[in-house]
């Protein structure tokens, strides 16, 4: 049961980096995902209900940024 709480704390780690290291924001945003699925997984397992809505609608807010820049960076003037 430890050995579980240690996996994703390495994933959780590991998707933070993918964040912070990638020069690509389509890759970075994978790595974003994978954070937070992770993160969502952990307060899941440790039972909190409250803080996991409020981490989804802050991905969700992230992620509609992440589309608006992207089709911003895109798009031709």
């Amino acid at each position: 049961y430890d050995i579980f709480y240690v996996f994703l704390s390495i994933c959780f780690i590991l998707g933070g980096l993918a964040v912070a290291s990638n020069p690509s924001p389509y890759y970075g945003v994978v790595g974003l995902v994978l954070g937070s699925v992770v993160g969502c997984g952990w307060l899941v397992s440790l039972g909190v209900s409250f803080v996991l809505v409020l981490f989804l609608v802050y991905l969700g807010g992230i992620l509609v940024v992440f589309v608006y820049s992207v089709s911003l960076a895109v798009d031709p003037l």
